[in-house]
């Protein structure tokens, strides 16, 4: 079979690390191929290179049969090479039209642009307004943005990164949908996803590595979700421990908790009851930006309500800052791990005093105790497997894989009374998210009460023993986990049914 894209002998060094070595694949066209690894083991460096963003130190690429070089992404997308990221890159106060006009090589009219987006959208089942705000879009009907963008240039091959992690699975479906019609006429597309149901559902071959290597090649189909796993990280999982909760007495409980919002762009909160108890972890769905920010930096203390709103150990703390809910022993872990979770410049001892000044006693009268911070920081990277040189490392030289084991293991390691965690292993390798998740219900069991926001089903049904579904600001009743279906999950996530 004569192939579209054909790899072979790829390196790619940076000081301190080789992050290609080595590498060679092969793609067909219409062939949806599976790019597989750990946090770190080279897929992110290696989709750049083939996109025109990084150059090889050594090897060759082929593309239709002939040398392949881009040097930048400008030149992948003339010679047919697409790329949706993880993370969009679209303009909140421009409509649909300007969006995508923005990310074309060349000028359109703005009329024929229309007519365009209007005929591939709904060609490819992936319907758009042109003159529709991204401001007023749902995360799926933006990512329908990126991939119209790229469609309107006409790829053979079209790079997806983690393209399901904001989704509901009606919107999976709906891209499944697409990506397969994509298949049948010739498009190549290589896919990168630590979802491994999805992997075996959609791909036709799979290229795992590990350490910058390959290291093996399957049919998906063929495996099962572990044994994809076990190919990826080298060694064999452990089955975690059956759990079954007893609920305790009541440490956190939100009445009412209403919020307003003055960002255009933002969540209003609407009259939110949840009760978390002792020993339980409650899971909560939701699609990205239905309130799941917002609801994170009320529990902070980020964002004030009223006292009564919120009460802990049945006191009222709706007004207190974070600093004083820490003292509490109420912590959090946002999503945002850059900026928001951690300080890029700073190292990782710096960021433990950050947030760990209260409850590890980092001060006293004022003064800081540096060595008693890097102690703490080495015991959180050696407990949770952080892999990084050390303490004096900034975070931005992390992974984001080993920058959220450290987060959540800074917080998990602060014996917290109640832990708030968004997306706790958005975007991690299947090794460090059955780590943390392990982690997270290891300090349920100790007494705590762990409150889960994820965007994964999978994660939360596995995880929680009460369940929850966030959509436009409000939030559903609580149920017990597994009373409750993935097609009405789904619905609700999608405002389809009332929250």
């Amino acid at each position: 079979m004569n192939m579209l894209l054909d790899i072979s002998g790829l390196r790619k060094a940076y000081p301190g690390v080789v992050a290609n070595d080595d590498v060679a694949f092969d793609i067909a066209p219409g062939e949806v191929h599976a790019l597989l690894g750990e946090n770190g083991a080279g897929k992110s460096t290696l989709v750049k290179m083939i996109y025109g963003l990084v150059q090889p130190d050594a090897g060759h690429m082929r593309l239709h049969g002939r040398d392949y070089a881009p040097t930048s992404p400008k030149d992948a997308r003339a010679a047919g090479v697409s790329m949706v990221f993880q993370h969009f890159s679209l303009f909140e106060a421009l409509s649909v039209r300007e969006n995508i006009a923005l990310g074309l090589d060349e000028a359109v009219a703005p009329r024929t642009l229309s007519d365009r987006i209007r005929t591939v959208s709904r060609d490819y089942g992936l319907p758009l307004d042109p003159d529709r705000l991204i401001g007023d879009l749902s995360v799926g009907e933006r990512q329908r943005v990126e991939i119209v963008r790229c469609l309107l240039q006409d790829p053979r091959l079209l790079i997806m990164d983690e393209p399901t992690s904001v989704l509901t699975p009606q919107e999976v479906e709906t891209l499944f949908d697409t990506l397969r019609l994509l298949s049948k006429r010739g498009v190549a597309i290589l896919y990168i996803s630590h979802k491994l149901d999805e992997i075996r559902v959609l791909c036709d071959r799979a290229t795992i590595l590990r350490g910058g290597k390959v290291v093996a090649t399957c049919l998906p189909r063929d495996e099962t979700p572990r044994s994809l796993a076990e190919m990826m990280i080298g060694t064999t999982l452990a089955d975690p421990p059956v759990r079954r909760a007893i609920p305790g007495r009541t440490l956190l409980k939100l009445t009412g908790l209403s919020l307003p919002t003055d960002d255009p762009f933002g969540v209003t909160l609407s009259g939110i009851d949840l009760t978390l108890r002792a020993g339980e972890v409650t899971g909560i769905a939701g699609v990205a930006g239905n309130g799941q920010d917002e609801l994170v930096a009320v529990l902070s203390g980020e964002a004030l309500v009223e006292a009564g709103m919120i009460r802990f150990d049945n006191a009222p703390i709706g007004t207190l800052g974070p600093n004083r809910r820490r003292s509490l022993g109420l912590l959090s872990a946002p999503e945002e791990r850059l900026g928001h979770a951690a300080a890029p410049e700073m190292s990782l001892t710096d960021n433990t005093m950050l947030t760990g000044r209260v409850r590890q006693r980092l001060s006293t009268q004022g003064f800081l105790k540096w060595n008693v911070a890097a102690n703490f920081a080495r015991a959180v990277i050696a407990q949770f497997d952080v892999r990084t040189p050390g303490v004096d490392t900034p975070a931005r030289a992390l992974s984001g894989g080993n920058l959220q084991k450290f987060v959540i293991g800074r917080e998990v390691m602060q014996k917290p009374r109640v832990l708030v965690v968004n997306q706790p292993t958005w975007g991690v390798d299947a090794a460090a998210a059955a780590a943390i998740r392990q982690s997270l219900r290891d300090l349920a069991a100790t007494g705590a009460s762990v409150l889960v926001i994820s965007q994964d089903l999978d994660e939360l049904m596995e995880m929680s023993d009460q369940f929850a579904v966030i959509a436009g600001g409000r939030l559903s009743a609580t149920r017990p986990a597994g009373s409750i279906s993935i097609e009405e999950i789904g619905r609700m996530m999608g405002g389809g049914e009332a929250a």
